[in-house]
């Protein structure tokens, strides 16, 4: 080929590509819906959802351009996830991000044939949104939490940081079963521990307040607090509360610690939200919910605040800071 007929070749390529990415563009735009379970001004929901579109983008889904995506923050509230699951799947989407157990339970009752793809969910088998882990069976799939083993973890910590506690006071959220399951594991393990558990419901701010102030009447206490969106929403009172009634707390997520927690243990919570976007990727291209299995975290990280543990007294063992995977100071 000769060179004149070469470059204009080339210059034919590169006037062609602004109406090849036109055309490529000129598609229909793709509905995806994502269920939030902060309130739309919380810093790690925002997090959590940038994460999401971010991942989306580098998998080719560009906002405004060939997906639109509607949301809803349903800030911990049980009628807020009732009301923007009917409302998001009047919109018809092609497949819905569930952040959460309670976010769950509710698309599903309006819906059985949009795909849901959902995160942070602790036993989706037990919970009835899918058949099993391998084979969902259904129009959901997603990313779990961690198994309720953990809640006998968290108590074991508890005591390795400080080993005069005698009695944990656990915030669960009893209207999921999660709340039920955790403590019950806690339950297990406590009597090798020789520790007295108290179940403290985190439903509302009140009710916590109530059940934090009555358990620390008594002495050589701490507090373990489980994963579920309304002890996420009130993460800083829970914090406050530690620190006011000087209670060494374990925490499921190093946000919590980064706030002034004591200890966390648990896995990442913001990668679920990419993994979760390349799950939305694969059912835009054509895959079924049923066919993708649900999966698990394969990391956890130990977190630890030696300024907080300084303020309540508490000299953390250096057999537990070598474990740590970060150690705040």
């Amino acid at each position: 080929m000769r060179r004149r007929e070469f470059i204009g070749l080339i210059s034919g390529a590169i006037a062609a590509s602004p109406l090849i990415a036109r055309a490529q563009q000129s598609g229909p735009v793709r509905r995806v819906a994502v269920l939030m379970n902060t309130a739309a001004n919380d810093v790690e929901g925002q997090e959590r959802m940038n994460a999401f579109l971010q991942r989306l983008q580098d998998l080719g889904w560009i906002e405004g351009r060939n997906v639109h995506v509607d949301t809803r923050w349903a800030s911990g509230l049980a009628g807020g996830y009732r009301n923007s699951a009917t409302e998001l799947v009047a919109l018809m989407p092609e497949v819905i991000l569930a952040n959460g157990t309670p976010a769950v339970a509710p698309l599903l009752e309006v819906t059985s044939t949009i795909p849901i793809v959902f995160v942070v969910v602790i036993d989706p088998v037990g919970a009835g949104f899918v058949a099993s882990l391998a084979k969902p069976g259904g129009n959901a799939t997603g990313f779990t939490l961690y198994e309720y083993s953990m809640g006998g973890k968290w108590l074991e910590l508890l005591k390795e940081i400080a080993p005069h506690v005698t009695r944990a006071a656990v915030l669960r959220d009893p209207a999921v079963a999660s709340g039920l399951g955790l403590f019950g594991a806690a339950q297990a393990v406590a009597p090798s521990l020789r520790m007295e558990l108290t179940p403290v419901d985190v439903r509302d701010a009140g009710e916590i307040e109530r059940g934090v102030a009555g358990f620390a009447r008594s002495s050589n206490g701490g507090l373990i607090v489980t994963g579920s969106a309304a002890a996420f929403s009130h993460r800083e009172l829970i914090i406050d509360l530690a620190a006011r009634y000087r209670l060494p707390t374990i925490f499921p997520s190093r946000v919590q610690v980064a706030l002034g927690g004591l200890a966390s243990y648990g896995p990442d919570q913001i990668d679920p939200y990419r993994r979760a976007a390349e799950y939305v990727d694969r059912i835009l291209k054509g895959e079924r919910p049923s066919g993708l299995p649900v999966q698990a975290p394969t990391k956890f990280d130990l977190v630890i605040n030696l300024k907080t543990a300084k303020e309540l007294g508490i000299n953390v063992p250096q057999s537990l800071l070598a474990r740590a995977d970060e150690v705040i100071e």
